[in-house]
């Protein structure tokens, strides 16, 4: 009776590690979608922390990941060195002091961490930004909140930085 209750604890544990580590199959992605559409530097800033601090804990238990960024409306902003003088979308003081180091945390998000960053075209063409302006790889997607609601659509998590 003791060995039938050890051996059905035993598959008991098992199924249960086994299980809590399914979602680290082959075949599953961890998908996550950011939004960012606000203006704050260092609300970009809180969110490039929190996408590295994601991405190295799935690096750590080796598990896939798509984490994007889509970027519309204020976003923009952190997506070009350029001022955008006379738009809605102006270069600040706050952004003037951060906007090299957040270029370059978003750059390395990007190449080192492998994370897309995609830039809505209906802000792009609003404020008539050239798309030779932009960072080096930004995915152009249509529409931000379209393309947003596409990515939960097909399975991603949605996360907005406050």
């Amino acid at each position: 009776m003791k060995k039938q209750l050890s051996i059905c604890l035993l598959i008991l544990v098992a199924s249960i590690t086994l299980s809590s580590n399914a979602y680290t199959s082959e075949d599953d992605v961890i998908k996550v979608v950011y939004h960012a559409d606000f203006a704050e530097p260092r609300r970009v800033s809180a969110m490039i922390t929190s996408i590295n601090n994601m991405v190295t804990a799935y690096q750590n238990d080796l598990m896939e990941y798509d984490v994007r960024i889509v970027f519309l409306a204020h976003g923009i902003r952190f997506l070009t060195t350029d001022k955008l003088e006379g738009t809605p979308f102006a270069e600040d003081q706050a952004l003037a002091e951060r906007r090299a180091d957040l270029l370059q945390r978003l750059t390395s998000l990007q190449t080192v961490q492998g994370v897309k960053l995609e830039l809505c075209d209906i802000t792009r063409k609003g404020i008539g930004l050239d798309k030779e302006k932009l960072i080096p790889n930004v995915n152009i997607v249509r529409s931000g909140v379209v393309q947003i609601a596409h990515l939960q659509h097909n399975g991603f998590a949605y996360i907005k930085v406050e």
